[in-house]
């Protein structure tokens, strides 16, 4: 099986990467610290999967640490996050005495031997576990028949049900969103992912297991659908925009449906122009594999697409479609930045407005009053790392700071002043006179001009100089 894996940190300044990723994945895995539990970052993540209805299983990592707890971090998961939650494996000691799984799905228990974990070895079910194991066990099938009618019927006649029938069951009811599996490991030790990769391919949905995506006609402004089939009209969603020091810049894509092929123009619905697929790439983290073609249901990257940003449709130019866009949430944090040097001033733009395309949560803007650069983001953390992706990628030092604040003054009462300008050093004098009157407006009003001269003491051409 083929598996794309998108990771997105955790961290709540990175928000938007765990957005855009929701909305192209078909499933996640839910990674949770063994004795932490469920962290508040988790339960906003949690709710933007929900936003998406996608499919999740979760794993309960770090089961190796000291003060680490699987029964503590699933209760925690059932209290906060959902209630759907049901393990489907248990640890076989915890801390540093964890050295195997039980699967209550095939009622077997695995060691993991070598250095890293590579060799995984069948074992007994320890004899200490076998309440607890016979406890979960029944958990498990009395959740897995709630979803499952013809499970149900036979399970209340008390017939067990076959391992095919509980994993058909689960998948379905992953599928669905009606139950949510909870595994556990280490994997720093490698430990364990061997079985979560299998949970993976066993019970998250495959591209074909998702209802077709949903788009506009951009020609009527009908709704329309496409499955996710190759012999459909292409579809796909840009997500991310990258730069690559090697290839330049790369635009990540997921295939809705259809068959791009190198070579072939597209349309870019949102933006209403051509492109051309020049290069294909499968992305192995940060190996490259050029490809003639790409299929439905993939995730690849284009090289060199000249107007694409982030939640662009691309698709074919005869059958045209409108997918619904990503949205993010506004930055919330602005600092000032200078270059430290002339040459940095002229590039320093370059890289700004690059790293812009990348990051829709990162703008960039002027201060017209203070003459300042101001980039705005999501927290302090993404404008350190693009700073330092500043010095490392485009070679330009610059200094951040607070943006400086242009403060203002304004009058608070009625005032009142004549003043009189007398000038004579020979030849014609010079001679004004001011009869000058202030007073408040409600905040927010700005600023008006009375004239109040009577009887044309003064031409009209003076006073708009006045």
């Amino acid at each position: 099986h083929r598996i794309n894996l998108i990771d997105t940190p955790g961290h709540i300044d990175f928000t938007a990467e765990v957005k855009r990723s929701l909305r192209v994945l078909d499933g996640a895995v839910v990674v949770f610290d063994g004795v932490a539990g469920v962290e508040p970052q988790s339960e906003t993540n949690w709710h933007y999967a929900d936003e998406y209805a996608v499919p999740r299983i979760c794993l309960i990592n770090k089961i190796d640490r000291m003060g680490a707890s699987f029964e503590r971090s699933l209760r925690s998961i059932r209290e906060r996050l959902t209630t759907k939650a049901v393990a489907i494996q248990l640890p076989i000691g915890l801390e540093g005495e964890f050295r195997g799984i039980v699967d209550l799905v095939r009622m077997k228990a695995f060691a993991f031997e070598g250095e890293h974990g590579e060799r995984i070895v069948e074992t007994a079910i320890p004899e200490e576990m076998a309440a607890e194991v016979a406890e979960r066990r029944h958990e498990l099938v009395e959740r897995v028949a709630e979803s499952d009618d013809a499970l149900l019927a036979g399970y209340l006649e008390g017939r067990e049900p076959s391992e095919a029938e509980i994993r058909r069951a689960l998948r379905a009811g992953t599928i669905a969103n009606t139950i949510v599996p909870v595994l556990c490991g280490s994997a720093l030790r490698n430990k364990g992912v061997q079985l979560v990769l299998d949970a993976v391919v066993e019970y998250l949905p495959s591209p074909l297991d998702i209802p077709p995506v949903r788009g506009t006609d951009i020609k009527t402004g009908e709704g329309i659908e496409r499955k996710p089939s190759d012999d459909e009209p292409f579809a796909a969603l840009a997500f991310k925009v990258a730069t690559d020091p090697f290839v330049g810049s790369l635009t990540y894509f997921r295939v809705y449906s259809g068959v791009l092929a190198r070579g072939s123009y597209l349309l870019n619905t949102t933006k209403g122009e051509q492109e051309r697929a020049g290069r294909i790439l499968r992305m192995h983290a940060n190996d490259r594999e050029d490809v003639e073609e790409i299929y439905a249901g993939e995730i690849g990257a284009l090289v060199g697409l000249k107007n694409t940003t982030t939640g662009d449709t691309l698709c074919s130019i005869e059958r045209p479609i409108l997918l619904e866009t990503i949205s993010f949430p506004e930055p919330v944090i602005s600092q000032r930045i200078s270059p430290k040097t002339k040459a940095d001033q002229e590039k320093m733009g370059m890289a700004l407005h690059r790293l812009a395309e990348e990051d829709p949560t990162f703008k960039v803007s002027g201060d017209a009053e203070t003459g300042e650069t101001i980039i705005s983001g999501m927290g302090e953390l993404p404008l350190e790392v693009l700073v330092e992706r500043m010095k490392r990628e485009f070679s330009v030092e610059a200094s951040v700071g607070r943006p400086q604040v242009a403060y203002r003054e304004t009058i608070q009462e009625k005032a009142e002043a004549e003043g009189k300008y007398v000038k004579q050093s020979g030849g014609r004098g010079q001679y004004g006179h001011v009869w000058l009157r202030l007073e408040p407006k409600a905040p927010g009003e700005g600023f008006e001009f009375v004239d109040a001269i009577k009887g044309g003491a003064i031409p009209r051409e003076y006073i708009p100089a006045v």
